[in-house]
């Protein structure tokens, strides 16, 4: 998958082989919103395996030049994540992505990744919209959001965070990564 200059490949999550890098990833401070600070590995593996069990809730791997650089969570919103929050539509898809911590940062790198995890989950022909339900304090990723045809509906409550409802139909990002 290419996104400007930036080349990605995404895979299945494996949670035995990926939970180290998982950790160090999730445990760093600007990860505070993925809310596992002081996970330690096996609780990082645990979570995964977890969400590889689930028949609603799929985890990704993506990688740039053959090595791990993002994390993809995608889930069914009519089962997991906004069960009784908001109203479902058939081919809504939500989506969480972090961006592993970069030595040397690459401008653009983020909104590359952004971009290109859309572009995968628009790739299965039924997914009409992804949601996405950011804590309302992560104005980056609110700002990287908007970038790809997000449009933010509602503030709502969920147990461990007060969220921004956001949307982006197939339609909304075509035209986002076209300007």
């Amino acid at each position: 998958m290419t996104t400007k200059d930036l080349t990605f490949t995404i895979r299945p999550l494996d949670p035995r082989q990926d939970a180290g890098v998982l950790h160090d990833w999730v445990t760093q401070p600007r990860a505070v919103y993925w809310m596992m600070q002081d996970a330690k590995p096996e609780d990082v593996e645990r979570a995964y395996r977890e969400i590889a069990a689930d028949e609603h809730h799929h985890a990704f791997l993506g990688l740039h030049d053959g090595r791990p650089a993002f994390l993809m969570e995608k889930y069914d919103p009519a089962h997991r994540e906004l069960v009784g929050l908001y109203e479902p539509r058939p081919g809504d898809v939500g989506m969480h992505f972090l961006v592993a911590p970069a030595d040397t940062p690459v401008h653009g790198f983020t909104r590359g990744v952004i971009t290109a995890v859309m572009a995968y989950l628009f790739e299965d022909p039924a997914t009409e919209r992804i949601v996405v339900e950011p804590d309302v304090r992560n104005t980056a990723v609110h700002a990287l959001n908007e970038a790809v045809g997000f449009v933010p509906e509602r503030e709502i409550r969920k147990p461990e965070k007060k969220a921004l409802l956001s949307f982006c139909t197939r339609e909304q990002f075509a035209k986002a990564v076209a300007a």
